[in-house]
């Protein structure tokens, strides 16, 4: 079946027969699954600057819109560390009613790629652009945890890097010993717990726990009622966010990098659950997913969400194999927060720090990014580097759009090499004294040919587009004796752009002006059917089209008789 189908595929699911034991395996995972995704919807909310019970309204709400409508059988959606710096930012220029209308935006441009079929286009953003800005978010992570780790009372910390390490710096003698030790005990659960039981997240186990000492020790710690109040135990009202025109127009750029981020996660996500479970994904279905969850979240008064890996991975290792599994993780949050709501304020903000600390680290992928260092191209690493540095220095949204931009054209410039130009004729290449190893394997190599006197072949291998286009012109201007026929050999240029038709276009103007006639070698058909178009072929007589190299060189000899 099709994996461009826009279809959901719960109705592949139903149709192919769903039975009790599959509800069963997808019930005990959804469970799981909900009972992990509770601490860390808490924690990347208060991350990300907002109000806790935000996340959970996204992790319910985007949660259920994901798994109903996605295009991947296991794929387990909400809010993710990918948003955190991106939303912080957001959310201390404009307040929540800038991040409600981005993030509904952005659902709107997540819609478009899904039907304009981009599923399969975005995935070919660089690895190098991917990491870097990943790497990023997770040391502004872990930085934006220090202040409670250590318990630091700072109050509004500055979303820029270097004043958030000035302030911390200022403040760090005055911390507090027991939300260090509350801090150091919740990452050595989350940690080492699995090792003991993978059925219960072990940070869901730090919570109780930390909670539970708090209390009962009365400790002088700051919680989450401490600093927001009271947990809502209910979802809110659904209302639409407060659009403006100037507001629209100022959150256009950070709608794009929330799409651009819910699009790449969701989909790297699917990727690798169908590693994991042999199926395979809708990639634009899976987008339309998204941004139906993404327009539905701050309705609600939630905040992006997306395709989250970790979360997608327990799934599938607990059982789940249909996107039943995350609709009941949905529910099973809601459930939750209408009955156990009440309790989550007396959660220390130390233990949501050492979460998020984990988190952090396990999202920097520090082996991979220093691997990437010691393995990729120069170029590469300078990608890499660059998106890392503007990620954590400048902002998301301008390390990605440069990111990519920069690996677009290092791309073409490859490209560009790539695609090789010249006159191949014993007369114009005297100076090679050892014959090419391509032309000795190659049975129509032009060595192998007696090419007469007056007949010149040039040979362009490679993507004829506009990063070699002066490459062409500039050895076309090598040769100093004119011949009377030129031979234009194109059987290894498969794709050809605007620029080159323009480029070959000035180059048959010129040819006729000093009498010389071209004739076309073996030229592929959707070459030649954008030659047709571009209105090229009137350059070129009907017998001047060769089928391959001999037939153009018999016509070359006619030419010259």
């Amino acid at each position: 079946m099709s994996t461009n189908r826009l279809e959901p595929k719960i109705i592949q699911i139903f149709r192919e027969g769903y039975n009790f034991k599959k509800f069963t395996n997808d019930l005990i995972a959804g469970l799981i699954v909900g009972i992990v995704a509770l601490p860390l919807s808490l924690a990347f909310a208060i991350a990300s600057g907002v109000r806790p019970e935000q996340g959970i309204f996204t992790a319910i709400i985007a949660g259920f819109i994901i798994s109903f409508l996605s295009g991947s059988r296991v794929q387990i959606g909400g809010p993710t560390g990918a948003f955190v710096i991106i939303v912080y930012n957001i959310v201390h220029q404009y307040g929540y009613a800038g991040l409600a209308t981005a993030t509904f935006m952005s659902g709107i441009l997540l819609i478009i790629m899904g039907f304009a079929k981009f599923g399969n286009i975005i995935k070919f953003i660089p690895y190098p652009v991917t990491v870097g800005f990943t790497s990023g978010i997770a040391t502004i992570i872990f930085v934006s945890q220090i202040p409670d780790f250590f318990g630091l009372s700072l109050g509004k910390v500055p979303a820029e890097f270097i004043h958030k390490i000035t302030v911390i710096s200022a403040h760090i003698s005055e911390f507090n010993f027991y939300s260090i030790i509350l801090a150091v005990i919740t990452i050595l659960f989350v940690v080492y717990f699995p090792k003991v039981t993978k059925k219960l997240p072990g940070s869901l186990i730090a919570i109780i726990v930390t909670t539970i000492i708090v209390q009962i020790f009365n400790l002088p710690v700051e919680t989450i009622g401490s600093r927001f109040g009271e947990i809502p135990t209910t979802l809110p009202v659904p209302k639409m966010p407060g659009f403006s025109k100037e507001l629209i127009v100022t959150m256009f750029s950070p709608a794009i990098t929330i799409a651009l981020l819910a699009g790449i996660e969701s989909l790297l996500s699917a990727v690798v659950a169908d590693g994991m479970t042999g199926f395979r994904h809708r990639s634009n279905m899976e987008l339309i997913a998204q941004g139906v969850a993404n327009i539905l979240s701050p309705i609600f008064g939630g905040i992006p969400a997306t395709g989250a890996i970790a979360r997608t991975a327990t799934n599938i290792k607990n059982g789940g194999r249909s996107p039943v599994a995350g609709i009941i993780h949905a529910i099973t949050i809601l459930l939750i927060l209408l009955f156990f709501g009440k309790w989550a304020m007396y959660i220390p903000m130390a233990c949501l720090a050492g979460i998020l600390i984990v988190v952090a680290y396990n999202m920097s992928e520090w082996e991979l990014f220093t691997k990437l260092i010691k393995i990729a191209r120069a170029e590469e690493v300078l990608v890499l580097l660059i998106t890392f540095l503007l990620t954590v220095f400048v902002d998301l949204t301008v390390a990605i759009k440069t990111g990519v931009v920069l690996a677009a054209f290092l791309f073409m410039r490859r490209i560009a090499k790539v695609s090789k130009f010249g006159f191949v004729t014993d007369s114009l290449h005297e100076e090679d004294e050892e014959e090419d190893d391509d032309d000795v394997n190659d049975p129509e190599a032009i060595s192998k040919r007696k090419v007469p006197d007056g007949i010149e072949v040039f040979e362009i291998n490679g993507p004829f587009f506009f990063g070699a286009a002066d490459k062409f012109k500039d050895t076309l201007n090598l040769v100093a004796k004119k011949p009377k026929v030129i031979i234009l050999r194109m059987r290894h240029v498969p794709v050809i752009d605007a620029t080159g038709l323009y480029a070959l276009e000035d180059f048959f103007v010129k040819a006729k002006k000093e009498g010389i006639v071209i004739i076309l070698s073996k030229v592929h058909i959707n070459v030649k059917h954008s030659m047709e178009k571009a209105g090229l072929l009137k350059y070129i007589q009907g017998e001047h089209l060769a089928i391959d190299i001999d037939n153009a060189i018999k016509k070359a000899e006619q030419i010259l008789k």
